[in-house]
């Protein structure tokens, strides 16, 4: 991370590590740029979802009738916690057989997406740069983000996901004419004058639910990334009152950080349920 043979400043450290790992090579410069692919942020969410898919079938291939072990233990607490969860907002038996699974994944999946904040800062992306210097790179462009949801584009991602899982649901439920009836005829009533206006705000809403259900989880992890890294500063003052800081500073958030990445997850979760059981209700 060092550049021209010095340490990196206060300021050089934290961009560095707000930086990602794309296919350009070099800092995203305009907040929309669909030509840009954070490498990162691809790696970490597809090596931890297939993770997230690998313990649930663990979970479900080891399951007894028994008592149960640890491990089958919370996972069965955080089935049942789903199960109740989506028999309250689908009403449908038939949908909740796939969504409330989906539920369960999204939720196992963002926790443990966050929970790569816990890791100390420096941990993986010295290993990076290790690794990007033995093949022959600069280390000061050896980019590494590893929380994947305090990426924008993995958050909105994630959320589009969830709207085209809405619009699956409501031409399934209310058939295409249904749908587009509804579309047109929604919230104010079925009139040609109000046919505009209805559109309008039905693909408003959609707009706002989707870009809000991203960048909730998106703002609150960002801002859980960019503390640790501020903590992480502390023990580089080369004091012992810098170094002491840092460990307790960085404990105190670490343990109130457990609450957020778990919060985060089941808000997440909770509104995919919502919106998708909305997707069923006709107006």
């Amino acid at each position: 991370m060092a550049t021209e043979g010095h340490a990196p400043t206060a300021s050089e450290y934290v961009i560095h590590h707000l930086t990602h790992l794309n296919n350009t090579g070099h800092a995203q410069e305009n907040i929309i740029d669909w030509s840009v692919i954070n490498l990162d942020s691809m790696f970490y969410s597809i090596v931890i979802g297939a993770l997230t898919v690998f313990l649930l079938w663990l979970a479900a291939r080891k399951a007894t009738s028994g008592v149960p072990g640890r491990f089958q233990g919370i996972v069965e607490i955080l089935v049942d916690m789903v199960a109740d969860q989506a028999k309250g907002i689908v009403h449908s038996a038939e949908s909740r057989r796939f969504v409330a699974p989906l539920a369960l994944t999204v939720f196992v999946w963002i926790f443990l997406m966050n929970a790569m904040d816990l890791l100390p800062v420096d941990l993986l992306p010295r290993i990076w740069e290790g690794m990007y210097a033995a093949g022959g790179g600069d280390p000061a462009h050896a980019y590494m983000r590893v929380v994947a949801t305090a990426d924008l584009s993995a958050t909105l991602g994630m959320s589009t996901g969830v709207l085209l899982l809405c619009l699956y649901y409501n031409i399934k439920i209310k058939g295409v004419g249904g749908w587009v009836h509804e579309l047109f005829t929604a919230p104010f009533g079925s009139h040609p004058l109000l046919y505009p206006i209805n559109f309008a705000m039905q693909i408003i809403e959609f707009v706002a639910k989707t870009v809000s259900h991203g960048m909730r989880l998106f703002g609150n992890m960002y801002a859980g990334e960019l503390i640790f890294i501020l903590i992480a500063l502390l023990g580089s003052t080369a004091t012992v009152f810098g170094f002491l800081g840092h460990v307790i500073a960085g404990s105190i958030w670490a343990i109130f950080h457990i609450l957020i990445i778990t919060l985060q997850a089941f808000i997440f979760m909770m509104l995919t349920l919502v919106y998708v059981g909305q997707a069923h209700e006709s107006h």
